[in-house]
């Protein structure tokens, strides 16, 4: 990690005490600084349908910078995780990949998401809060940035794999571009038993860095992924598309239950 990476995570974690409080309605679980690194992608839908519990569908968007996307990868870094008494966790920093699929309710109301696999570097962690995160027996990141002439560069190579045989692995360089801020409160939804759920409230920088939807300058340089294997085999047949690039810089996280 270069000094400029940790100079940013300095700067997130500090952000972490500026973060609203979460309503009385509400109970804090645990705070993180974050950087993260997504693949939007379309997948078989057949295959992905069987990864969801009954009475429930995907969503996919029509339009937009999520257009087509029915699964997300998301490689995370947490680079401060903080407990609901605002010290630091057992463990304050972690290394980890999920599945996600944007869901709603058949014939409800209820939507959000839905994280339907994992792979994490603490043992510990698995299989975690929705009881599909793995023990990655190969866990591995680097992330380098470089500034030349006015240009911010970087390098990100990520790579788990579980014991099963499944693999989730993405190398990438890219110039950076201007981020945009955002946020959301979105409820993730537990895959064995969604009447139960957690509320992820984010406060985050996104950079969109090739996507063939909205086009924004294409500031990928060099791209490549491995994923498939053991449970999610049939995901990623080769008939996947990645329909958006995305990194976000810092990625603040506020996780809490009703």
């Amino acid at each position: 990690m270069t000094k400029g990476t940790a100079v940013a995570g300095a700067f997130v974690a500090a952000s972490l005490l500026l973060t609203s409080p979460i309503g009385s309605a509400q109970s804090l679980l645990e705070q993180a600084a974050e950087h993260r690194f997504q693949l939007d992608f379309r997948v078989n839908d057949a295959a992905l349908a069987k990864m969801l519990p009954p009475g429930w569908e995907t969503v996919i968007a029509e339009k937009g910078p999520a257009k087509d996307c029915n699964l997300r990868m998301i490689f995370i870094d947490r680079m401060a995780i903080m407990g609901a008494d605002g010290k630091p966790a057992a463990r304050p920093t972690a290394r980890l990949v999920y599945l996600a699929i944007p869901v709603r309710q058949t014939g409800g109301g209820a939507a959000g998401q839905m994280i339907i696999y994992g792979m994490t570097e603490h043992a510990a962690d698995a299989p975690g809060p929705f009881g599909v995160y793995q023990h990655a027996s190969t866990a591995k990141m680097s992330r380098t940035a470089a500034a030349a002439g006015g240009v911010m560069t970087g390098a990100e190579n990520w790579e788990f794999v579980a014991a099963g045989g499944e693999r989730l692995e993405v190398h990438v360089e890219y110039e950076r571009g201007p981020a945009n801020k955002g946020g959301a409160e979105v409820r993730f939804f537990d895959p064995r038993d969604p009447s139960k759920f957690q509320i992820f409230k984010t406060d985050q920088a996104i950079d969109i860095m090739r996507n063939p939807t909205t086009t924004p300058p294409d500031h990928i340089r060099k791209f490549s992924y491995k994923a498939g294997g053991g449970r999610i085999a049939a995901l990623f047949d080769g008939t996947e598309k990645v329909v958006s690039w995305d990194s976000f810089p810092w990625y603040i996280r506020t996780v809490s239950e009703p």
